[in-house]
């Protein structure tokens, strides 16, 4: 009789363990979902877990926190205040329900809620942000004096100088950060943003692909990228790089929806602008701007008065826009006053010149400016910056450098050599470029000043071999290399050096 080959009774129970572990392996967890910065994922397993009747206040906390992420501000809320409402409700949930208010645009009641949570550095930041939102300069400072120099309080001045169209200021601050904590990846997209602003969007680019390069998914991204390349090269240009995020279809793509739907509408010269923009007025600040200008190409100049009257305008694409608007409707009723009626006014020249500046129009602008005979104009920072890029537009880079030169030391003045250094080199104007990164990297030894400097250097070194400069150039610019330590500077000289040589360029 043989011997029976059944296994024992207990095998098929390992196998069974086996797959039970295997399955376990499958169940994504909720830490999976947030490290990919898939809330909406998120989302779909801490609501099943609440509705299987293993819910918990931080099953709570956990789906405000991913609606909040998502955009869902309406969301959030609803579960922060629902929180709100339970006698044990932990203080930190009214700052967190403050934060919602705050982007819904509910600012009283964002204000309201912070002032029941604890003292705190959230609390601080918040209110801060409330009193610039109220335009209330008293509280601001007061707030602003409250910040510590950690890096929210940090990232939360730099957010209100970007608000404040101090972009530099909050450019200074994110570098600052960024050098002690290069995984900060995400200050790359502030700091390209900054320089879009600025109107330096090839230095954009190249800022924002150090964070495209490890996230290539991300919406805000790939907008910024997208809008870098409309003011490089076209709205086909632009649009191409938003269809890429289309079929990305990345979970931060619901997010940005609305922004990438109203610069589509930019993208294709206004089409479908009634369609999308008129929804997205209290949504997106630009929507409004942008309908505007829209009506006013299509000579509806009721309309776009109609929109614009109640802003009260705080940068000066508003100022330009509403001035523009009301113009146009006083052309329109016959009672608009012609410029030369203001021609001595210097306050009406001041804000005229900006406009035509601000369009392109740069040689009128300087022509405006330097109309004005108010010393407190001449000597504002304002009028000293728009001066000077008008004299570089203009070609006229020694004028720019002579402003600076009349300066005192002092923040405004650096800001100054940023502007002519940037504006000089996207110029092709590489003398007084070198000249402005030669000063910025002895102030600050940032290796962007120096790279900055290089290109200059090499820029003047080759429109001196074309015969666009005078040879004699070579000696301040072998001098303006001089004055750094970096290892690269001896190739660069050596090389000049040998063609002046050849060349017969004196040098000593």
């Amino acid at each position: 009789m043989m011997l029976s080959r059944q296994k024992p009774a207990t095998a098929p129970s390992v196998q069974t363990q086996s797959k039970e572990k295997a399955k376990k392996k499958l169940i994504p967890k909720l830490e999976d979902f947030l490290s990919a910065r898939d809330y909406t994922g998120a989302i779909t397993l801490l609501e099943f877990t609440r509705s299987s009747g293993k819910s918990s206040e931080e099953t709570d906390l956990w789906i405000a926190y991913c609606a909040f992420h998502l955009g869902d501000y309406k969301r959030a809320m609803d579960e922060y205040e629902r929180m709100t409402k339970k006698d044990a409700c932990h203080p930190d949930v009214w700052c967190n329900v403050a934060c919602c208010y705050f982007f819904l645009g509910m600012y009283p009641e964002a204000d309201a809620a912070t002032q029941k949570g604890p003292k705190s550095g959230l609390q601080n930041r918040l209110l801060f942000h409330v009193s610039q939102k109220f335009n209330d300069e008293k509280r601001l400072m007061s707030h602003h004096q409250s910040l510590q120099d950690v890096i929210e309080d940090q990232l939360s001045l730099a957010s209100i100088h970007y608000l404040r169209s101090h972009y530099q200021e909050a450019i200074d601050i994110y570098k600052r950060i960024l050098l002690d904590n290069r995984d900060y990846l995400a200050l790359n997209v502030y700091v390209a943003l900054c320089y879009y602003k600025l109107d330096y969007y090839d230095v954009s680019q190249e800022v924002l692909a150090v964070y495209l390069q490890n996230y290539p998914d991300s919406a805000i991204a790939i907008n910024l990228k997208a809008c870098n390349h409309f003011r490089l090269y076209n709205g086909k240009a632009a649009e191409a790089e938003l269809k890429s995020l289309q079929e990305i279809a990345s979970p931060s793509f619901d997010f940005a929806n609305d922004l990438i739907k109203h610069n589509l509408v930019v993208f294709r010269g206004g089409e479908g602008a009634l369609q999308v923009l008129p929804p997205l007025i209290d949504v997106i600040p630009e929507a409004r701007l942008n309908l505007v200008i829209y009506y006013l190409k299509q000579d509806d100049v009721q309309e776009a008065y109609s929109l614009i009257k109640d802003l009260e305008p705080t940068t000066p694409q508003e100022y330009i826009l509403k001035g523009v608007v009301n113009a146009s409707l006083g052309q329109e009723q016959g009672s608009f006053l012609q410029q030369s009626y203001f021609y001595n006014d210097d306050s009406f020249n001041f804000n005229y010149a900006q406009a035509k500046a601000s369009v392109g129009n740069y040689k009128e602008a300087e022509e405006i400016f330097l109309l004005i005979q108010n010393e407190k104009f001449k000597n504002d920072y304002t009028y000293l910056s728009w001066l000077a890029r008008c004299y570089i537009m203009n070609r006229k880079a020694r004028l720019a450098w002579e402003l600076y030169l009349k300066m005192e030391t002092s923040g405004e003045s650096f800001s100054l050599l940023q502007l002519i250094a940037n504006d000089c080199y996207k110029m092709g104007q590489f003398y007084y470029a070198a000249k402005a990164f030669d000063v910025l990297e002895r102030l600050d030894p940032n290796p962007e000043y120096w790279e900055g400097k290089r290109g200059a250097c090499v820029g003047i070194f080759q429109q001196i071999i074309a015969g666009h400069e005078p040879r004699e150039t070579l000696r301040d610019v072998l001098q303006i290399l001089r004055n750094t330590s970096n290892p690269q500077v001896e190739y660069i000289m050596r090389t000049m050096k040998k063609w002046a040589k050849d060349n017969r360029v004196p040098i000593q």
